[in-house]
Formats: C-alpha cells, sequence, structure tokens
C-alpha cells in the first residue's frame, strides 16, 4: 500500500470518525439538558466525574498502550497476526487486575456521597468496573478493524451502542427516577456489551466470507479470534510487547495528564460533588468540537504517519516521498487546527454566556459558569496543536525516544498536579483549565522542538502550519472587538430579540473570518477539498 493510498484511507477513517463524534456530542448534548431537568447536579457530578474517571481510567490503562504498539509501524502488514492476536488479549486479564485494584480505592477509600442525595453508590461502582471490562473483549477485533480500515464497523457499532445507552438513560430516568446511580450503570452496560456484540457478529460474518478470501486477510477462522500458537512459533510477538511495555508507561501519566483535574477533584476534594457536576457539564460543552473534530483526526492520521513513516528513523534514511507526503499533511493539520481552535478562542469568549443560559438556565448561566466556557475557550486552541503534534511525535519516536519522553510527562504531570491543586484554591474551576493550559504549554513546545528537529536536515518546514496570514489574524481582532461589544449591549437579560441579534453579529462576523480563510489559506482549503470532504462524500453514495 502506497503512502497516498494510506493517506487515502486515514482521511476516510478521519471523516467518519467526525461524523461519529459530531453524533455522539449532539446526542450527550442532549441527554444532559433533558437529564438536568429531572435529577441532581450532585448526582451528575458523581456520575460524570467520579464512576466515569473509574471506567476511562481502567480501559485507558488496559488497552491504549496494546493500541499504539500494534497499530505502529505497519503492524497489520510487517507482523504475525497470530501473536498480536495473543498479545492482545492481554488486556482483559489486565482489565480485571485494574478492575479490583481500581474498585477498591473508589469504594474504601474515596468519600463515600450522601445516600440521601446520590443512592446505590456502591454497586454502581461495581457495575462501571464491570462495563470496562467488558469492553475489553472487544479489543482484538477492534485493532483489526483499525488496522484494516474498517471504517463502517466502527461507526455502526458505536452509534447502536450510543442509540442503546441513551434509549436506556431516558426510559429509566423518566420511569424509575428512585433508582439513582442504577439508571446511569445500566446503560452504560448496555453500552459496553452492545458494542462487544456488534464487533463479535461483524467478524462471525466476514470472516467465512468470501470478501475476506479476496482481500488475503491474515485470518481465515473464528478459532483465529481467540488466544492460541502454532507449533514451534512464540506465543507473543516480543518486539511489539517491548513497545507496549514503552507506551504502557507512557499512558499512565497520559491519562493522569488528560484525566487530571478529574482526579484532584475525586482524591483531594477541591470541589463539592454540586460544583464537580456543574464544573463537568461546562467542560463537556466546551470539549464538543475537540472531541469530534480534534479528536478524530488525531486518531485517525496516528495510523497515517505511524504506516508511512519507519519509526526511529531520521528523514535522510526514508523514502523521501513518503516524508514529503507526511510533512505536507502535518503541515496542512497543523494549519486546519489552529484556524479552528483560534475562531473557537475569539467567539466563545463572547458566547459563552448565552450558551449557558440557553442550555441549562440560570444554574449553568450565573456563578462562575460562563468564565470556565470562556477559559475553556481558549485551552481548546491548546488542546488542537497539541493533539496533532503529538500524534507525529508518536509515530516517528523510536522505542528509546518513547522511554525518555516517559521522564517528560512524569516531570509534565507532577507539576500539572501541583498547579491543579494551588490553583483551585485560588480561582475555582477556572483554576483546572488554567493548569490544564500550562501543561498544555509544555507539552506542545515539546512536540514543536521534536519536529523542528526531525526536519531540519530536510527541505520541508511543517512547523509553517501555525503561523495563521495577517489578513485572517485582522479578521480575528476585529470579531473579537466587535462581538465583545455585542455582548455587552445585546446580552444576556434583554429578552430574545436582542440575543438574536447579539447572534447575528455573531454570524456576521464568522463569515467575515472565514472570507479571510478563504482568500489567504489557499493550500489549507484544498487539503480539505481533496483528502477529507470526498472520502466523506463518496461513502455516503
Amino acid at each position: 500500500m502506497t503512502s497516498q493510498d494510506v493517506l487515502k484511507n486515514a482521511s476516510t477513517l478521519a471523516s467518519y470518525n467526525v461524523l461519529l463524534q459530531v453524533m455522539f456530542r449532539v446526542l450527550t448534548f442532549l441527554l444532559n439538558a433533558f437529564t438536568l431537568r429531572f435529577v441532581s447536579k450532585e448526582l451528575i457530578g458523581v456520575v460524570n466525574v467520579r464512576l466515569t474517571l473509574l471506567y476511562s481510567t481502567l480501559v485507558f490503562l488496559s488497552r491504549e498502550a496494546f493500541r499504539r504498539a500494534c497499530l505502529s509501524g505497519s503492524a497489520g502488514t510487517k507482523h504475525n497476526w497470530r501473536r498480536l492476536i495473543n498479545l492482545l488479549w492481554l488486556t482483559l486479564p489486565l482489565g480485571v487486575l485494574w478492575g479490583v485494584l481500581l474498585a477498591t480505592v473508589w469504594l474504601w477509600l474515596l468519600e463515600v456521597p450522601d445516600p440521601q442525595v446520590v443512592p446505590f453508590y456502591g454497586p454502581a461502582v461495581l457495575m462501571f468496573t464491570l462495563a470496562g471490562v467488558q469492553e475489553l473483549l472487544a479489543e482484538p477485533l477492534w485493532v483489526l478493524a483499525q488496522a484494516h480500515m474498517f471504517v463502517r464497523l466502527k461507526v455502526v457499532a458505536e452509534s447502536l451502542a450510543m442509540l442503546a445507552k441513551c434509549s436506556m438513560t431516558v426510559m429509566l430516568v423518566v420511569f424509575a427516577r428512585e433508582w439513582g446511580l442504577y439508571i446511569f450503570s445500566v446503560a452504560h452496560l448496555v453500552y459496553t456489551g452492545v458494542l462487544v456484540l456488534c464487533y463479535a457478529l461483524y467478524f462471525l460474518r466476514y470472516l467465512p466470507s468470501k470478501e475476506a478470501a479476496e482481500s488475503n486477510f491474515p485470518l481465515r477462522k473464528i478459532r483465529d479470534l481467540m488466544p492460541h500458537t502454532a507449533n514451534g512459533e512464540p506465543l507473543l510477538d516480543w518486539t511489539v510487547a517491548r513497545l507496549t511495555w514503552s507506551f504502557f508507561k507512557q499512558s499512565f501519566l497520559k491519562q493522569i495528564l488528560t484525566e487530571g483535574e478529574r482526579y484532584v477533584m475525586t482524591f483531594l476534594n477541591v470541589l463539592s460533588f454540586g460544583d464537580q457536576g456543574v464544573y463537568d457539564i461546562v467542560n463537556n460543552l466546551g470539549s464538543m468540537v475537540a472531541r469530534f473534530i480534534f479528536l478524530p483526526i488525531e486518531e485517525s492520521f496516528y495510523i497515517f504517519f505511524a504506516k508511512v513513516l519507519e519509526r526511529g528513523r531520521d528523514v535522510k534514511s526514508q523514502k523521501q516521498e513518503d516524508v514529503g507526503v507526511a510533512a505536507d499533511v502535518l503541515q496542512c493539520l497543523l494549519k486546519l487546527v489552529l484556524v479552528i481552535g483560534l475562531i473557537i478562542a475569539v467567539f466563545g469568549y463572547a458566547y459563552s454566556r448565552l450558551a449557558l443560559d440557553i442550555y441549562g438556565g440560570s444554574l449553568l448561566s450565573s456563578g462562575e459558569g460562563p468564565a470556565l466556557l470562556q477559559c475553556y475557550s481558549c485551552y481548546v486552541l491548546l488542546l488542537a496543536i497539541n493533539g496533532v503534534t503529538e500524534c507525529f511525535v508518536f509515530a516517528a519516536m523510536s522505542q528509546e525516544e518513547v522511554d525518555k519522553y516517559n521522564l517528560v510527562m512524569l516531570a509534565v504531570s507532577a507539576s500539572f498536579l501541583f498547579l491543579s491543586y494551588m490553583l483551585t484554591w485560588w480561582a475555582g474551576g477556572v483554576g483546572f483549565i488554567l493548569a490544564n493550559c500550562l501543561n498544555m504549554a509544555l507539552r506542545i513546545t515539546h512536540s514543536v522542538l521534536y519536529i523542528r528537529r526531525y526536519f531540519s536536515s530536510s527541505p520541508w518546514k511543517p512547523l509553517q502550519g501555525l503561523l495563521p496570514s495577517p489578513l485572517l489574524c485582522l479578521a480575528l481582532i476585529v470579531s473579537a472587538v466587535i462581538t465583545a461589544i455585542s455582548e455587552a449591549v445585546f446580552c444576556c437579560d434583554s429578552g430574545w430579540f436582542l440575543r438574536l441579534v447579539h447572534v447575528s453579529v455573531g454570524a456576521l462576523c464568522l463569515l467575515f473570518v472565514l472570507g479571510a480563510v478563504m482568500l489567504t489559506e489557499t493550500q489549507l482549503i484544498v487539503f480539505v477539498r481533496t483528502q477529507l470532504l470526498p472520502q466523506y462524500r463518496k461513502k455516503r453514495t
């Protein structure tokens, strides 16, 4: 498969992932707006912060290192899939071990919520743990699907699982509100169960099919999906296993950085359960674009960079055509996320209060809710740049460099936890976002230095993607001033007509900014038109 073919598949995967994440965020957005009318903010805080943290920690520590290692270096063609499958099944006992340890901590070492306000906490902990372990049953199938670009499978499986979860939540909230945490625990078990079932049914149908035989799929029988070994063959691919261990040491630190504010809230009790609920709702709103645009791009193009570039080798010792394609793609991706991030930062400042008032009423728009969302709008810009730079760096690093980077992550993690604790006492929930911004800036600095060094001996300069055009900068500055004045004059306690005027002013400013993008960022426009949009349209038809 040529680098252009890999780019085409990665672009298709990114388009589908964006569509999938948009649907997820919209469903979650509507679900949260619905449940806010029926359950307390304390219950939302426990579910969305503490129990979700338990689940995400379990699955991340159990599978993230395996995913990165098995999808690196064209694992689907260079490695023995029988041994990779055996390695991937280790995620299940590892998940059971993490589940026991984490459930013990959540039940015995953390503060237990008031059972009158948040009932059935103990059973909910066990059910969220079981949901995490259940999801790991699909891990070998997920890696197979990703390595062979089965983009439709992921979209269908996760869509059905999310629809089942939302339907179950709504039904239980309406008809069994007294169940408390059981509502969300049962719904999450349904989600992971449907997810595993979809992957299992797909491969049970696909492996014996003529399509699999014609495409030379590496597995032929259902038995090949289970752990086993052939006579005289090693049980595991030890090269990939060692790389997995390197990523595993890094994944723990990355999880602390990703979910750092939840760890601080959970273990240090700096916010009440109710305040945690408000913070998490605002955090989810602020991260919508990051999750349904930036994260799918990062996941999809990590696979592209990992397949096109040879891990651990410098630019001169690789195919120059492949390196050139990778550099051009990296530059366009950096420019894409930079433009989107700047637009979010500019318009998020002037429209945060209005968005929260429409979404959750005075419960969210009063207090520090608007300030939280305004700060998060700026954080999204850093989040976007870091996602793209790190996806390239992790695909290009050698195993030794990955091990050294673990030390950097350790220092960043320690500073993040310290800053989160100190800034939260000083600025409340805003302190979490400020700490995230500082630490994200450190990670971006490290990645930028690595990319600059990587391409220093080549004619390509992909970091130019971080330099917006002067006209775009001017358009953003003018829009920031106009929308800030519009908010002061028309928003947000003056009736719906003036709110609509405020929205109209923002729409005109946005058109002005997009016009500047169309006029000045021609390379970016070509990339979006030729690599992202056509793949999505082709699959739709």
